[in-house]
């Protein structure tokens, strides 16, 4: 399926269903700013939480109206009516009801197994619960979605009772209905033939909802488009619970980029790797750098033979232009570096030094020499900067590191436990002819090093002051 005039609507989960994800806790606002980002980037569909299981959600729903959405209709999450109750009465629908959204998602069971097992009702009873929810939701004039829990795995269990259960809701008025992997563990060709089937015998809209159990989450919903659905749903930067829901993200870009699907504008898709990072923050998660498309080290180049044919022609080695998506090539420098990565990185650090090729040969086994005992320079161009400086023949030191001297202590205060440890860090430093000697005490290592190198500096470099150490890493290296 190859065509730019085929409509695919984006369903993005990431304020319910990505916020199941261990270690992540959105605020109320940190929900609203994330719905604004994803409204700007093209999705058409934003499912704010579940307004009946908790204050948070209910209070997002209630301040919704500060969200300036110009490209997404707001979705609020729920469940069927309970088991032998009315649909009417039921308070997860009426808090549905009252959150106000023009779109109403329902999660309910498409597996004959948990109905009876998990649920403790009978098959019959379920239908009932999936025909008056929606047909009450209808008569609000909502437009409603039905997220089929568990329906692959319930499709294998008894592939007609699966069936049944996506015909009731469309029959009752559901919109769409969601085919949902719940457990993540089915494979892209199981995803085509069952999606296959389910657009031919449903009638209505087909969507597909793919957890990443096995790892193929965007792959099962590229599959499902492939077959014929036309609402996929994701999660930002894949977050969810488990393994997390398909990456929204990476489904935009394979949408467009590589099946031709204008799901997004140019404009919009630039802005994915920007939006991805703004999601990480504010949900306090670290990026991950080899996430696809997106990710920092997406399109990173570490080895020499790579780098030096990306330089050429960028083409060689990366699949897609990095700024249709907002990022960007790296060359990075390593030990596995060849001449083409340091020449690289010396213009994208602005280093015009009029290096001859013999002295780029002696920066480059330089690198290698201080990568052996134990340097990595590929995230540290300060480290860089400063050994190609040290490599030129008209360096000269401002200062010199003769010796130094760190020592742990245990701090014993009598209005404490005894437990506090105190790094204590001793300097030798050759500041032109002079020797000094100083001592500084910190929370840590580096930060007593720091404060020792200071105190001798101070006289000569007064300056120094105003230079602060704001982030540095600690590796333990074999010796």
């Amino acid at each position: 399926m190859s065509s730019a005039k085929k409509t695919i609507e984006l369903y993005d989960t990431t304020l319910r269903d990505g916020t199941q994800m261990e270690g992540i806790s959105l605020s109320v606002s940190d929900k609203l700013k994330i719905a604004q980002r994803l409204d700007e980037i093209g999705v058409h569909y934003i499912e704010g939480g579940w307004p009946g299981s908790n204050p948070k959600d209910a209070e997002f729903f209630a301040r919704a109206g500060e969200l300036n959405l110009r490209n997404a209709r707001l979705a609020a999450f729920g469940s069927t009516r309970k088991a032998g109750g009315e649909a009417e009465s039921d308070p997860n629908l009426r808090a549905l009801i009252e959150a106000g959204t023009p779109v109403v998602t329902l999660v309910g069971k498409a597996s004959d197994k948990h109905v009876t097992e998990i649920l403790e009702t009978t098959t019959e009873e379920n239908l009932a619960m999936l025909a008056d929810s929606f047909r009450f939701l209808k008569s609000k004039g909502l437009t409603a979605f039905f997220d089929a829990e568990h329906f692959f795995d319930g499709f294998a269990s008894d592939k007609a009772y699966a069936l049944q259960c996506l015909k009731t809701a469309a029959e009752a008025g559901a919109d769409c209905v969601a085919l949902c992997d719940t457990n993540g563990g089915t494979v892209p060709s199981q995803v085509g033939e069952i999606v296959r089937l389910v657009v031919s015998e449903v009638p209505c809209q087909v969507g597909i909802h793919a957890h990443n159990g096995a790892d193929v989450a965007v792959a099962n919903t590229l599959m499902a488009v492939e077959a014929g659905a036309t609402q996929v749903q994701g999660a930002a930067n894949g977050y969810g619970d488990m393994s997390g829901n398909a990456n929204m993200f990476s489904i935009i870009a394979n949408l467009k980029l590589k099946m031709g699907i204008d799901v997004v504008s140019d404009a919009q898709l630039q802005m994915l790797t920007e939006v991805s990072h703004y999601i990480s923050e504010l949900a306090n998660m670290p990026r991950s750098a080899r996430q696809p498309y997106v990710g920092s080290a997406a399109f990173a180049h570490k080895a020499g033979l790579h780098a030096a044919a990306v330089v050429k022609q960028a083409w060689s080695y990366q699949h897609i232009d990095p700024a249709e998506v907002g990022n960007d090539t790296r060359i990075l420098v390593s030990e596995l570096s060849g001449r083409r990565n340091i020449i690289a990185k010396l213009e994208e650090q602005g280093l015009h030094l009029d290096l001859t090729d013999a002295d780029v040969r002696e920066i480059l086994e330089l690198v290698k020499m201080m990568e052996s005992r134990g340097f990595v320079y590929e995230g540290a161009e300060a480290s860089f900067e400063l050994l190609v400086r040290r490599s030129r023949p008209d360096y000269r030191a401002h200062f010199e590191l003769v010796d130094f001297m760190i020592v742990e202590r245990r701090h014993h205060d009598p209005g404490d436990d005894g437990r506090e440890m105190i790094s204590e860090a001793m300097v030798k430093l050759r500041v032109g002819e002079r020797v000094l000697i100083t001592a500084d005490e910190g929370n840590g290592p580096v930060n007593a090093l720091d404060g020792a190198v200071r105190k001798a500096l101070a006289e000569s470099y007064p300056d120094i002051h105003s230079i602060h150490l704001v982030d540095y890493k600690v590796r333990i290296i074999d010796s």
